[in-house]
């Protein structure tokens, strides 16, 4: 097919004949996605017919979305657990899947509290290779000349672990970064990236990290973006680069590589790209031993065009420190994907973060939207009745995503809420709002996420010499009455007397009307405290978590704790302490 064929398209002029052909996919896709899910559904029907899950439903074969919507009950985790045990422990029937299971996808562990288990099977491989390959495509819509040089991502693995069935148990970037999909990728000059596949593929996170740093300095003119999955990811590889510069420096004065760094493959490797540069050397020493570390990222990579990182849900309370770090370069958030599924990519992804959509590939998988309301039905099947089809949601209501895949899941509710802002064709798009669940709750107040990130972006305006790095919080029950403790980290100089207590003061007037009314009204909810932390203790948060199980790639700083260790950590770490002096305002409403 000629790339001038789809000049017209509504997603604009492709770079070359592969972007043509994958834009195209992505327009038939979404002009026909009810017709798309519907052969989805039935797909997944058909070929799991004769699973243990299905045939307990009495669907007698029957592929259609009436058949069903009438028979299948929405399910949570803690409803499949049981099964999904089962396959664990070793039982190889059909339970969920006709397909053989062939590894189980680990939860990030801070987002539920706990790990899950997500049995798949070896097809979402291509999957996700699929919706991969649309990326890029899309990408260079809006940014030209990026195979004229290198992709700096700070990519990681993490050593898997396999359950009693001898299946291998690891995180979904783990799996895709260590299946043939990604390690035999053919050449592809718009997805060239300064770190070998050795030094992504090692599972030990300093000897990962180091290499891929340094080859990043080598190739530095040749860096058009930077990137990490999350933004705290690329956040941590700054913060490594603080730690580790002169090592850096004094391995490329000579041409050699830290004797720390002792895998051997990435050792061999290495000897391809290593080579004596004083200058480069001199160079970075120069920029790091200065105290004063803004646009760190273009004074080092300057030919960097945009940050690819998801700075979207809680990663959006890092866009300050992204901006400080790069002169405020653009930020790309690419795609949308979870370990149960991968769902949708963005297709304007140069967009300001908070306008940030996905658009949900309707062949990935069958999607349903259970409208998301304060006043929760807590009946499942009530709650079912009310789902709604990919094609049927409306324009600024929001939803609770609900998937059934071809690996088994039917009707699962993924935890995400979701608002539509809109249409691409016939395909919805989303913005991500949050996580279902309650962060903080003393009384009859609960406070979510992005609650509590609304009220510390609202409180760090006050801060003028500083701003906040990190946070997170819990809900201090042991005082009477008891009252939300804030643990902030801060960059820059200390802010002056009385600053902090304002802040404290400020993120009770961004809390929600329940809140104030127990703080002024009912006194069922004591002073905010916001607890001020020394660098590096969300460093050593992250650390103790990676020790404990967490991906590298899919850890997030949790935004409340209540982890005894992790509670112990964060306290013996604070170097002030602050709470709010004054009430906030609140007054009841009128009743009419």
């Amino acid at each position: 097919m000629a790339v001038d064929s789809i000049l017209s398209s509504p997603l604009g002029p492709p770079a070359c004949e592969k972007d043509a052909k994958a834009l195209q996919f992505i327009e038939e896709m979404t002009r026909n996605a009810d017709s798309v899910q519907e052969n989805v559904l039935a797909q997944i029907l058909a070929r799991n017919a004769d699973t243990e899950y299905l045939k307990s439903f009495n669907l007698d074969g029957a592929t259609d979305r009436h058949t069903f919507k009438s028979k299948i009950p929405m399910v949570t985790y803690e409803d499949l657990h049981p099964l999904i045990q089962r396959i664990a422990d070793g039982d190889r029937s059909q339970i969920l899947s006709s397909h053989p299971v062939s590894e189980f996808l680990t939860s990030s562990g801070t987002s539920a509290g706990e790990r899950k288990l997500m049995p798949t099977i070896k097809e979402e491989l291509d999957r996700r290779q699929l919706l991969y390959s649309l990326l890029m495509p899309v990408m260079n819509l809006y940014v030209s000349g990026l195979d004229k040089g290198k992709g700096l991502y700070f990519l990681f693995i993490k050593s898997e672990t396999k359950t009693p069935s001898g299946l291998v148990a690891r995180p979904v970037l783990t799996s895709y970064y260590k299946s043939d999909h990604f390690k035999t990728r053919p050449h592809d000059p718009y997805n060239v990236y300064t770190s070998p596949n050795e030094a992504i593929l090692c599972p030990d996170s300093f000897q990962s990290m180091y290499t891929q740093m340094l080859c990043g300095l080598y190739d530095r003119h040749q860096v058009l973006r930077v990137g990490a999955v999350f933004a705290s990811g690329l956040l941590r590889a700054i913060r490594f680069l603080q730690l580790n510069w002169k090592q850096l420096a004094d391995d490329i004065r000579a041409g050699s590589l830290n004797p720390k760094v002792t895998d051997p493959s990435i050792r061999h490797c290495m000897t391809r790209i290593l080579r004596p540069d004083p200058e480069l050397a001199d160079f970075i020493v120069s920029e790091c031993s200065e105290d004063n570390w803004e646009r760190i990222i273009t004074r080092i990579w300057p030919n960097t065009k945009y940050l690819d990182v998801i700075v979207t849900g809680a990663m959006a309370q890092y866009i300050p420190t992204l901006d400080y770090y790069s002169g405020g370069l653009p930020k790309a958030c690419t795609m949308y994907a979870s370990s149960e599924c991968y769902f949708g990519l963005n297709l304007n992804p140069m967009c300001n973060p908070s306008e940030v959509s996905y658009t949900i590939m309707p062949n990935m998988a069958y999607f349903e939207f259970l409208p998301h309301d304060n006043n929760k039905n807590k009946n499942c099947s009530a709650a079912a009745a009310r789902l709604v089809d990919l094609a049927d949601v409306e324009v600024g209501r929001e939803y609770e995503l609900v998937i059934t895949t071809y690996a088994g899941l039917s009707r699962y509710r993924v935890g995400d809420i979701l608002r539509v802002t809109g249409f691409h064709n016939e395909a919805p798009q989303f913005q991500f709002v949050r996580r279902k669940n309650v962060l903080l709750s003393i009384d009859s107040d609960k406070t979510d996420e992005a609650e509590l990130q609304a009220a510390v972006e609202r409180a760090s305006r006050l801060l003028n010499t500083t701003s906040v790095v990190e946070y997170t919080s819990y809900a201090d029950t042991a005082t009477i009455p008891g009252h939300y403790v804030v643990y902030w980290e801060l960059l820059g100089r200390a802010p002056e007397a009385g600053v902090l207590e304002r802040c404290c003061l400020e993120m009770e007037e961004a809390m929600n009307s329940v809140y104030r009314q127990c703080r002024v009204a009912d006194g069922s909810i004591g002073p905010l405290e916001i607890r001020v932390v020394r660098n590096g203790t969300f460093e050593e948060l992250m650390d103790y978590a990676i020790s404990r199980g967490a991906s590298i790639n899919q850890y997030k700083v949790p935004r409340c704790v209540s982890f005894t260790p992790i509670m112990e950590l964060l306290d013996s770490r604070v170097v002030s302490t602050h709470f709010s002096l004054s009430l906030p305002h609140w007054g009841p409403h009128r009743r009419r």
